[in-house]
């Protein structure tokens, strides 16, 4: 018995140790478990430093919970297709709670484990790790009778506690329990940047971060200070907009985002992403790529956060107009971003001439205190992407024009 008990503390001390590098490393994770690996929850919460780790854990054991996360009804509760789809939803939540440009990993598993009266089929479990360039799958099938329902809970603890230690990039292992007949089926499929936008475009991920900042910010880092548009180009403009709305704040976590999908054009291409996304990272900017060109389930992607927004923009937001012409529905939508936490700093524009500042908008009562104006006296520059873009015209078309000639006058001379 006393050897038995030393060996059970050498596996639990080989358990926190792992554990606790696992929190001792930037990746933040949300878990989903259904089935099984509950025990594997208690050694994540009871050892130190677990809110750097786990940012969200649900258990959705019941049928109505399972199809209220999927948003489905579910062919097979257990299976790898399953345990995957959790892994993606855990991800994309994942991205939402964490902190901007921490690496996080979205965990699902599904289990069928040992029960009273007992399983007719086999007891098996299924795992998934989705980060954002990589999945990693495990499935794994247990000797009937052999354990107990708890000692196959442990077994399928430790199993998901070293896949997250791997894919939180931690060395170090343990005995996992599982037998030599019981050989885990694992894989890993990585995806390319290009896969990653296709996957976002199609809506499969949210978002993605891509951190180039290479600044530190102050305790309101977790707030983020967001500055929406095309940037096409990305100007100085831009840049000081940015910086004078983060003096406006007093801190945040300041970056751009760039809507891959548009309200009333087409998609942008993986190439047109790309292209754009350098901007960024010669400018040593963080910029976030989504799916949501809408301000309102911006607001949903990123709670708590402040957009950074011209005036033309906010004399969009409160037209009833957008909001099929009810004035009611217009309300309803910025409650909502409202309630969300969210609020929008607002620049002066040039608006067909005339410099608009958020004073000279009717910005209704009941919504008044999410818009901040940020003084005229503190940034005004009259520039645009699109005057840019038509400048450029201009310039190329000149270009082509002089070349034109040029050719035309070495014939001339030629002949």
């Amino acid at each position: 018995m006393i050897n038995v008990n030393k060996q059970t503390m050498g596996e639990a001390m080989m358990i926190r140790t792992i554990v606790e590098a696992i929190h001792s490393s930037p990746t933040q994770a949300v878990v989903y478990l259904s089935g099984g690996a509950s025990v594997a929850l208690g050694w994540l919460m009871s050892v130190p430093g677990a809110s750097n780790t786990l940012l969200e854990a649900v258990v959705p054991y019941s049928r109505i919970s399972m199809i209220q996360l999927l948003g489905r009804v579910p062919s097979q509760h257990c299976s790898q297709a399953m345990a995957s789809e959790m892994a993606l939803l855990a991800y994309n939540r994942a991205v939402k709670l964490s902190k901007p440009g921490f690496p996080v990993i979205g965990v699902g598993f599904t289990g069928a484990l040992a029960t009273s009266p007992p399983k007719r089929g086999d007891h098996r479990f299924f795992l998934s790790m989705r980060a954002s360039d990589r999945i990693w799958e495990t499935s794994v099938t247990l000797t009937k009778n052999l354990r107990s329902r708890e000692e196959e809970d442990k077994v399928a603890s430790r199993v998901l506690i070293q896949a997250m230690a791997k894919a939180c990039q931690v060395s170090g292992t343990f005995d996992s329990g599982l037998t030599e007949s019981e050989v885990p089926d694992e894989s890993e499929t990585q995806f390319s940047e290009e896969q990653e936008l296709e996957q976002l475009i199609q809506g499969q991920l949210c978002f993605k971060v891509y951190p180039f900042s290479k600044e530190a910010y102050g305790s309101d880092k977790d707030r983020k200070i967001i500055l929406p548009g095309s940037f096409n180009p990305l100007h100085d403009g831009h840049l000081k907009l940015l910086e004078v709305a983060m003096s406006v704040c007093g801190g945040g976590y300041p970056c751009f985002e760039l809507s891959a999908v548009n309200a009333d054009k087409p998609p942008l291409s993986v190439a047109q992403i790309k292209d754009r996304v350098k901007q960024f990272e010669a400018a040593g900017k963080t910029v976030i790529v989504s799916n949501q060109p809408y301000f309102y389930k911006k607001a949903e992607l990123f709670p708590g956060s402040s957009f950074v927004i011209g005036a033309d923009t906010a004399a969009r937001l409160v037209n009833p107009k957008y909001y099929e012409g009810s004035y009611k529905r217009m309300l309803e939508i910025l409650g909502d971003c409202k309630r969300t936490g969210c609020v929008f700093l607002v620049g002066g524009r040039n608006v067909d001439g005339v410099f608009q500042v958020l004073e000279d908008i009717d910005i209704p009562e009941e919504i008044r205190d999410m818009f901040v104006s940020i003084p005229a006296e503190k940034f005004r520059m009259d520039i645009s992407s699109t005057e840019l873009r038509k400048k450029q015209g201009g310039v190329d078309k000149r270009k082509r024009e002089n070349a034109k000639e040029d050719v035309e006058q070495s014939s001339k001379w030629k002949k």
